[in-house]
C-alpha cells in the first residue's frame, strides 16, 4: 500500500490528487438545487464564490459541466456522469467512521431513519420497539423532513433509510410498501363548513385552501392535488408545509379545507377539531415506503432493523396495512 501511495501518479491520476473535493461538493449542491444562486443561499455563500467554483471545477476537468444563460439551466452528459459517480464516493466517505465503530460482538451501531412527518403505522411502532428490546446499545436518530429530501439523504448515504412517499422510483434505489393511507379533507371550528352535513363536492367550489409542498401534479402528493382541482379549489394557496403538524394547525386554525391522512386525523375528528369533508367515497390513495440504497454497506444495527422492517411486512397482510 505504501508503494502503491508513493509512486508518482499518471497524468489522469495527478488530476485526481490535485483536485479540490470541496468544489465538488459545491458542484453536487448546485446540481441539486438546480442553480447557481439557490446553491448559494443553500451553502450561505455568495454567488460569486459559487460560480467561481463550478469553472474551477471545469478547468480542472476540461469538460463543461452545467449550461447555462437566460433562464437555462441543463447539466451537460459529463455532469451528470460527475455528478452519480461524486455522490457514490462521498456517500463511502461519510460512512466510514460508522463502519469502524461497529466492530464490537454486540450489536451497537447507530440508525439514521429520514421520516415524512406523516408517517403513523403501528407495523413501524412495534419493529421500533423490538428492535430496541434486542439490541440495547443501538441507537436511532429520526430526521423528521420532506420525502424528497429523504430519498436523497438515502441516495447519499446520508440515512439508513427513509419512510416517505414516493413519486417516482429511482432504479438504484430498493422500495417496501410499508402501508397505504387515504387523504381526506378537513376544515377546522372556524370555518363556515363546520358542523355541516350532506355536503357535496361542488359545496368546496372557490374556498380557500392549506396543503403539504408534496400537493402538486408533478409531485408525490398528485392524486390529493387531482382531488383539488376536481373540486375546484381556488387556486391560490394560502398556507403550505412540509410538516403534517403545520398543515394541521393551519386547518384548525381557519386558513383554509386541507388534506391529511384520515387515519391520523380521526383523533381530531372525535375531539371537535376537525370536520370531514368530501369526498367521503374513494378517498385518494397514498402508499408509504420504505426506501433503502443497496450499494450502502450497512452496519450491523441498520442491517438488523432493515430485516425486521422486511419481515414485519411479509408477515403481515397488506389488508392489516391498508388504513381505508
Amino acid at each position: 500500500m505504501r508503494d502503491r501511495l508513493a509512486t508518482p501518479p499518471s497524468p489522469s491520476g495527478r488530476m485526481v490528487w490535485n483536485l479540490d473535493w470541496n468544489l465538488i461538493r459545491t458542484f453536487l449542491v448546485i446540481v441539486e438545487q438546480g442553480g447557481i444562486t439557490a446553491a448559494a443561499n443553500a451553502l450561505r455563500l455568495k454567488q460569486p464564490t459559487v460560480s467561481n467554483a463550478l469553472r474551477r471545477l471545469e478547468g480542472h476537468l476540461s469538460k463543461r459541466l452545467i449550461l447555462r444563460g437566460s433562464g437555462r439551466f441543463e447539466v451537460t452528459p459529463a455532469g451528470l456522469l460527475l455528478y452519480n459517480e461524486a455522490i457514490e464516493i462521498f456517500g463511502s466517505i461519510s460512512r466510514l467512521g460508522t463502519l469502524i465503530r461497529d466492530l464490537d460482538e454486540e450489536v451497537s451501531g447507530h440508525v439514521t431513519l429520514a421520516m415524512a412527518s406523516h408517517v403513523v403505522s403501528p407495523v413501524l411502532d412495534e419493529v421500533l420497539s423490538q428492535f430496541h428490546q434486542r439490541h440495547r446499545l443501538a441507537t436511532i436518530s429520526i430526521d423528521v423532513i420532506t420525502s424528497q429530501n429523504a430519498i436523497q439523504a438515502v441516495r447519499q448515504r446520508q440515512a439508513s433509510l427513509a419512510i416517505c412517499l414516493v413519486h417516482e422510483k429511482q432504479p438504484h434505489l430498493d422500495y417496501l410498501r410499508l402501508f397505504r393511507e387515504y387523504f381526506g379533507f378537513y376544515c377546522g371550528p372556524r370555518h363556515r363548513l363546520f358542523g355541516r352535513e350532506k355536503l357535496t363536492l361542488s359545496d368546496l367550489r372557490g374556498e380557500t385552501s392549506v396543503s403539504f409542498k408534496t400537493d402538486r401534479l408533478t409531485d408525490a402528493l398528485r392524486p390529493v392535488a387531482l382531488v383539488r382541482a376536481h373540486a375546484e379549489l381556488e387556486d391560490r394557496i394560502v398556507g403550505v408545509s412540509s410538516s403534517l403538524e403545520e398543515v394541521r394547525r393551519m386547518i384548525v386554525s381557519g386558513l383554509g379545507i386541507g388534506p391529511l391522512p384520515v387515519h391520523v386525523a380521526r383523533k381530531d375528528e372525535e375531539a371537535g377539531l376537525l370536520w370531514r369533508l368530501p369526498p367521503y367515497e374513494g378517498p385518494p390513495a397514498i402508499d408509504i415506503h420504505v426506501v433503502t440504497n443497496p450499494g450502502t454497506r450497512f452496519n450491523r444495527a441498520e442491517a438488523n432493523l432493515i430485516a425486521m422492517l422486511r419481515e414485519a411486512v411479509a408477515r403481515i397482510p397488506f389488508a392489516e396495512r391498508d388504513y381505508r
